[in-house]
């Protein structure tokens, strides 16, 4: 449900089942209203057999303000690709797999995981679970250092579990840093 007050847009909900905003955040029936910026606004409501139902919702702003332009001429920034290494590379392509595979709900596997897959394709290198999770961690440290966001133990408070880990694989993926033709990797290893 849409409605004007106070000078702004606000969205809440009416029904039965969760409304998905910007940024994964679940608005649920009966929560305080949401505040709309101007411009456009992505709303999904869900629906019947997992299906979802994209709401396009675009604010003008108040009356006499300017409207947005559009600025279709306007070039798509390109994403900050990480540099790793070829180790880096392949034990995070590994950790991320079910990622890569696009699976519903993927997890990283775990150090030990990793290290059997890569002992396995390459099995003079020297991989175990601790080579695996010092590599990983000098990765997620370089990124955290950076800038990206949810890679620490102080940011998330405990328990952390494989949070970590999936948040890193999900930051690689948004910047293309991996991407699933990497996965050929694994087979070259």
């Amino acid at each position: 449900m849409l409605t004007h007050r106070d000078g702004r847009w606000w969205v809440s909900n009416a029904g039965r089942l969760p409304i998905r905003c910007a940024g994964a955040r679940l608005l649920f029936r009966g929560e305080e209203p949401l505040p709309l910026d101007t411009g456009y606004t992505p709303l999904f409501a869900g629906g019947s057999r997992g299906r979802e139902r994209l709401l396009e919702v675009f604010v003008t702003g108040s009356e006499g303000e300017r409207r947005p332009v559009p600025r279709h001429g306007d070039v798509t920034r390109p994403p900050r690709v990480w540099a790793l290494t070829e180790k880096e590379k392949l034990a995070l392509v590994v950790l991320g797999r079910r990622h890569l595979l696009h699976e519903p709900r993927p997890q990283p596997l775990t150090w030990r995981q990793t290290a059997a897959e890569l002992a396995e394709s390459q099995p003079y290198a020297g991989w175990t679970d601790k080579r695996v999770e010092h590599l990983v961690n000098g990765v997620r440290t370089r990124l955290s250092r950076d800038g990206v966001p949810w890679l620490t133990r102080e940011e998330l408070g405990e328990p952390v579990g494989n949070a970590l880990n999936d948040n890193l694989i999900r930051a690689l993926l948004a910047s293309t840093t991996l991407v699933p033709m990497d996965l050929v990797l694994i087979d070259a290893a």
